[in-house]
């Protein structure tokens, strides 16, 4: 009898200290203690990121940044006492009013590499804004036909490396192309007209980050990562045509009643990606609404578990997108510091 009631007591003792082990049963990669925290250790190379292409715009407009303790800080800095390690940087062709062209980009760069974070370039060819709803060529590209823009976006990417490389820097990684859902360099490169076209496009630009530099990776960036559909019709399409890539980027932009089954679907759709096409996967862009931030917190923590739990390491990073507009900046609302110029809650998930 005392041997069965001591066998019952360490059963239940083992019980209390025990945790939902590597994968919880979910099918979803979450690792979690009885507690529902992330034990998943997170390596030091994992992307923890965000792009903060505004910020040379904001800070000439008069914005200043302040810590949690209200300290006025560099931006930057405040992002990496957060635990980020790297940032995300656009570059326009010809911006009307310059703000992210090559030298806007290369000075943020250098702010960057100052504070030994990672960078990844992020490549629009445009004059500004692509995204899948608009993928407009330059202006100086417009007359050339697709033989001619092909060296050009070869020749441009080339260029802009080698700024970077003259100023001693190398991006880890650089994207051809942003949220690139239906190609890019319109109309010449709209992938469902012509996926071919877009492939030779993504090869070229390809070629013109290797040129300069053999270790940056390569990223092809498709929004909405919860849609296997548009990216398995997207990448297959890539695949069938012979683009040469390294990298799978991915957009997600939940709301707060639906973050939980987009990063469910986001986490298949990045096992499949890296089942389906060898290939590992990054969070190029997350956001949530800026008065949501205890909301937005748990949605970055479980997306960086997500990520970071998917098989051989072939789970990147996670960057959010302009966490540093407040205040209304150019009408964006997704940012993640507060009205007072301090980063929220939100970002605590980083660290």
């Amino acid at each position: 009898m005392k041997r069965s009631i001591y066998i019952t007591v360490l059963i239940f003792l083992c019980s209390l200290g025990c945790k939902k082990s590597a994968n919880d049963g979910t099918g979803n990669g979450t690792t979690t203690n009885t507690g529902g925290t992330v034990v998943n250790p997170v390596p030091a190379s994992f992307a923890k990121g965000a792009d903060v292409s505004w910020l040379t715009q904001m800070e000439s407009s008069g914005y200043k940044f302040y810590n949690s303790a209200g300290t006025q800080q560099d931006c930057m800095q405040i992002l990496k006492d957060k635990g980020m390690n790297a940032v995300r940087l656009r570059v326009w062709v010809n911006p009307s009013d310059g703000w992210c062209n090559t030298t806007d980009m290369v000075a943020k760069a250098q702010r960057a590499k100052a504070l030994g974070m990672k960078i990844l370039l992020d490549f629009h060819y445009s004059d500004s804004w692509a995204d899948p709803g608009k993928q407009t060529k330059p202006a100086a590209w417009t007359s050339q036909n697709f033989a001619t823009l092909l060296t050009t976006v070869h020749d441009y990417t080339q260029s802009v490396m080698n700024t970077l490389k003259s100023n001693g820097i190398t991006p880890d990684w650089a994207q051809v192309g942003n949220e690139t859902n239906d190609g890019m360099l319109w109309e010449d490169g709209r992938a469902s007209t012509n996926m071919a076209n877009f492939a030779q496009l993504v090869s070229a630009g390809y070629q013109g980050v290797k040129d300069v530099s053999s270790t940056t990776q390569v990223i092809v960036h498709i929004s909405n990562g919860y849609d296997n559909s548009l990216f398995r019709y997207m990448f297959d399409g890539l695949k069938a045509n012979n683009a040469k890539y390294d990298i799978i980027g991915m957009s997600l932009y939940p709301t707060t009643a639906n973050w939980a089954s987009l990063n469910s679907q986001c986490y298949t759709n990045m096992a499949d990606m890296v089942s389906r096409y060898g290939k590992p996967v990054m969070i190029c862009e997350v956001g949530m609404d800026v008065t949501a931030a205890a909301t937005c917190q748990q949605f970055l923590t479980d997306l960086i578990n997500k990520v970071n739990s998917l098989p051989n390491g072939n789970g990147l990073g996670v960057f959010y997108w302009e966490p540093e507009s407040y205040n209304n900046w150019q009408g964006y609302t997704l940012g993640a510091f507060d009205n007072t110029g301090k980063p929220t809650v939100a970002l605590n998930a980083f660290n």
